[in-house]
């Protein structure tokens, strides 16, 4: 091989080497891109599922009667707990705005994706209430909203502290890993039928901006919605800050009930 002809092969072998390299940025993108684009359909299907589910037995009862307040309370927990080991895996499983949010804050999920979530959530649960508004013809007297039974304050406050009961929850079951992750779904499926059962005759147990947006958007009922707006996340958040604060390690519970490793968390934590 002569000189030149060398020379033509390396500048051909580095051309072929660039053209390689170039395109692994591209796949990467592309993949995650997908992936990204997986798990937003994956919490619109989510959120659209538990609004059919839990709002249309509201619907269903009010103008059948045959659901009664229990078993509205059992069909929320239950189409949660469905959906969370249907999709939990791809997306999480969020189906909140406010769990969303607070996830994000400590730093459990990542910001840059917290509008698309919220829009992929709010998306579901609008198309789910327009479902059950044409199926069912609602009017005013069958609205599967939520609204303040009492004032608007004692719904607030109704709303704060159920809110932190299912992110108390959420933060044990789902983000420590010392927990038993597979009984994730049952955990937060009976703490919803709980805070729903205590809380619907008064409030309506939303715990979730998205349950309350939407059937006030498609039925233009408003009254009371910065409630459910402004509730859930102060709630989420305090119960995140609540559970991070006596989370003092991430180790197996048999690592830290080791003498020695038990007194440096402790340690470490003072």
């Amino acid at each position: 091989m002569s000189h030149q002809d060398y020379e033509v092969s390396k500048v051909e072998e580095g051309e072929a080497c660039s053209r390689s390299s170039s395109r692994i940025p591209e796949s990467s993108s592309t993949s995650w891109v997908v992936e990204l684009l997986q798990k937003v359909i994956a919490e619109v299907l989510g959120t659209y599922f538990v609004m059919f589910s839990g709002c249309g037995s509201v619907v269903v009862n009010k103008i059948y009667g045959s659901v009664t307040f229990p078993g509205i309370c059992v069909v929320w927990g239950l189409i949660v707990m469905v959906m969370v080991y249907s999709v939990g895996h791809i997306s999480g499983a969020h189906f909140n705005p406010a769990v969303t949010i607070t996830f994000a804050i400590f730093r459990r999920f990542p910001f840059k994706q917290v509008p698309l979530y919220i829009l992929a959530q709010l998306l579901g649960a609008i198309l789910a209430s327009y479902t059950l508004w044409i199926i069912f013809h609602v009017n005013e007297e069958s609205f599967f909203g939520t609204v303040p039974v009492g004032s608007d304050l004692q719904s607030l406050w109704i709303e704060i502290i159920i809110s932190f009961i299912l992110m108390f929850v959420i933060s044990g079951v789902a983000t420590d890993n010392r927990a038993i992750g597979e009984l994730a779904g049952i955990a937060v499926g009976m703490t919803i039928i709980l805070n729903v059962f205590v809380a619907g005759p008064v409030s309506g147990a939303s715990m979730n901006p998205a349950r309350s947006i939407a059937p006030a958007i498609v039925m233009h009922v408003y009254k009371g919605l910065w409630v459910y707006i402004v509730g859930p996340p102060i709630g989420t958040i305090l119960g995140g800050a609540a559970y991070n604060l006596i989370r003092f390690t991430d180790k197996p519970l048999r690592e830290i009930t080791r003498t020695g490793s038990f007194l440096k968390s402790i340690s470490r934590r003072n």
